[in-house]
């Protein structure tokens, strides 16, 4: 293919100019190479819509409609990501990308506190009570005020670890409830 052929559009047979938004001509194929009918192609992304503030139990909407399990599996791996999630070579310290992007000054600490912000909601969504989520919120301010000095902040996120201490003040209180 000549550089002429990618800088000038194509001319069909007819002479004219083919647009680019222009209608198709011809059958849709698939990767199999089936022919789809193009009252079809609007069916099959329905189930990946996704619209805020409204209810969200439809089936492609990956935050709607989980188990309790699911939800604690999932505030547990966020947790451990935020936290734990990889090693500093030669050493035992273990950090995660609370820290990383604590690096980045003030929006770096203001990301990681929503998304700690995010997981206390999540565990309140469990049930959690009011003094549970009150030290869950403690340990959320804390890292929050401490991480926003530049460098020591992010040592002390390194070893506080605010994630994981709420994933554990809601798991010890999970451990406690009676199983329904």
């Amino acid at each position: 293919m000549s550089d002429d052929d990618i800088l000038a559009p194509h001319r069909s047979r007819s002479g004219s100019r083919s647009r680019p938004g222009g209608e198709a001509r011809g059958p849709i194929i698939d990767q199999d190479g089936h022919e789809i009918r193009p009252e079809t192609l609007d069916q099959g992304f329905r189930e990946f819509a996704f619209e805020f503030g409204r209810d969200n139990s439809f089936a492609g909407n990956p935050f709607g409609n989980l188990t309790r399990e699911q939800r604690i599996a999932r505030i547990e791996a966020i947790a451990k990501l935020l936290d734990v999630a990889f090693i500093l070579p030669g050493t035992n310290i273990r950090y995660g990308i609370d820290g990383l992007i604590g690096l980045i000054p003030v929006i770096g600490d203001i990301i990681t506190t929503a998304i700690s912000l995010w997981l206390v909601r999540e565990a309140r969504a469990l049930g959690a009570p009011w003094y549970i989520t009150a030290r869950m919120l403690g340990n959320v301010a804390v890292d929050g005020v401490v991480g926003l000095v530049p460098f020591a902040g992010d040592a002390f996120d390194v070893m506080f670890r605010a994630n994981m201490r709420n994933v554990r003040l809601l798991r010890r209180w999970l451990d406690k409830q009676p199983r329904i």
